[in-house]
């Protein structure tokens, strides 16, 4: 899972002034998702519905967007996608992001992970690993101080995972969560970068915001596709490649220097470049080469699916608001189905259903043919009443059956004048 990554940052997915060989071999070798979709457009939500395959508004961690100095978390009780694998016997690794909780009562290990090695908050800095509170980087609970790029330790660590196991010849499933290409905005060789923000004193969301390049971006890119290659390498040198799934997709659309076309918006915004991102899935063993799939999905499908693959058992308490998309990738025809958004800053509400989508931001109210519009720009309301009507009252329906929204949780959004300027949404 990579951090912020718009729907065109890949080259196979359209981005023109780089290019990620080995993220699009995935697509060459496996199946392209085109209309994929995050939970959220922003990380701790989206990460909540990977990990449970339920939508995220169920937990009062989802209602966090995103999780920011507050004691809240993934509650251990909760069965999640590690957890079933681990019982089947699978081991389970978290590599990289967490982001659903600080100890003593939240983390990785309390969620069905056999092994964490990464960071627990939503950023750190690509050298000196620190966050908003200090140094953010851990082995399982214990805190470590190692130096290198980021994106290159994580790497090195998800090779390590891969390898333990198959000398166990034990089934493994690893969570891979990259920070890339999440800010700050540093490449490999932009160690002074770090030291600038580093000697600024102050926080790094508010230094990246004069820091980075397009140039710098692709760096990021290229640097995350490397230790992509590198995962792609080992199963094939352990001759484990055929029967292992390997799935590419980001935790919401892009930020400052990505590419969302043909989509508008971005993180934070429930417009498709929000919260369409790029997702391929390779498993060679059991789906075609070079396939693409218009199956609409979202990132709480990958439960029931990985589930399924597995052969784990959907035990009681289980519960999915997901798919099992096997048969879809398997090049069964896309199933039909209705899926909701919302996000508090602005107090935005979505709603699709088959081509069309309900969209709410403020008190402006819109249908979109995403298909035939994917700007989102034709508001189709007044030309199609019975369909805005009907998933108005799908939207509203669906809510009441979600916990409220939270007034005390973080809300990290667009600015809510350059919003309206923007897309013409009132004052």
């Amino acid at each position: 899972m990579a951090d912020d990554l718009g729907y065109a940052d890949l080259s196979c997915f359209g981005r023109r002034d780089y290019e990620t060989p080995h993220i699009d071999s995935l697509a060459r070798d496996g199946v392209k998702l085109t209309q994929a979709y995050a939970n959220s457009p922003v990380c701790s939500a989206t990460r909540t519905a990977l990990i449970t395959g339920r939508y995220q508004y169920r937990f009062p961690i989802g209602l966090e967007e995103p999780l920011v100095n507050r004691d809240v978390g993934l509650e251990p009780e909760v069965e999640t996608l590690p957890r079933v694998l681990q019982r089947a016997g699978y081991s389970t690794a978290l590599v990289g992001k967490w982001h659903l909780g600080a100890l003593p009562d939240y983390g990785p290990l309390k969620s069905g992970y056999d092994q964490f090695w990464g960071f627990r908050s939503g950023s750190v800095d690509y050298f000196s690993h620190n966050t908003i509170g200090g140094h953010d980087l851990w082995d399982g609970t214990q805190e470590v101080h190692e130096t290198g790029y980021l994106t290159q330790m994580l790497g090195d660590r998800a090779v390590d995972v891969i390898e333990d196991a198959s000398k166990s010849h034990q089934p493994f499933f690893l969570s891979l969560h990259f920070s890339a290409p999440h800010w700050p905005w540093e490449g490999p060789n932009d160690l002074d970068e770090s030291k600038r923000i580093q000697s600024s004193g102050l926080p790094i969301w508010i230094v990246h915001l004069d820091g980075g390049s397009i140039a710098v971006y692709a760096e990021m890119m290229k640097a995350m596709d490397r230790q992509v290659g590198r995962i792609l390498d080992t199963l094939d040198r352990l001759n484990i490649s055929d029967n292992t799934i390997v799935v590419f997709t980001s935790d919401n659309g892009g930020e400052r220097f990505s590419d969302t076309w043909p989509f508008t918006g971005r993180k934070t915004e429930l417009l498709e470049g929000g919260i369409r991102v790029p997702t391929i899935v390779r498993w060679p063993a059991e789906l075609p080469a070079g396939a693409e799939s218009e199956q609409v999905c979202m990132s709480m499908d990958w439960l029931p699916t990985l589930v399924a693959a597995a052969g784990a058992p959907m035990t009681p308490g289980l519960e999915s608001d997901g798919m099992d998309l096997l048969p879809s990738l398997r090049g069964g025809k896309p199933q039909e189905r209705t899926l909701f958004w919302r996000y508090r800053n602005l107090s935005q509400r979505a709603c699709r259903s088959g081509n069309l989508k309900y969209l709410k931001i403020l008190e402006n109210e819109f249908l979109f043919d995403v298909v035939e519009d994917p700007l989102e720009r034709a508001n189709l309301k007044d030309r199609q009443p019975d369909a805005f009507e009907t998933l108005k009252a799908d939207y509203a329906a669906w809510e009441a059956t979600m916990l409220p929204e939270d007034p005390e949780a973080f809300t990290h959004g667009a600015n809510g004048a350059d919003f309206a300027d923007r897309f013409g949404v009132g004052d």
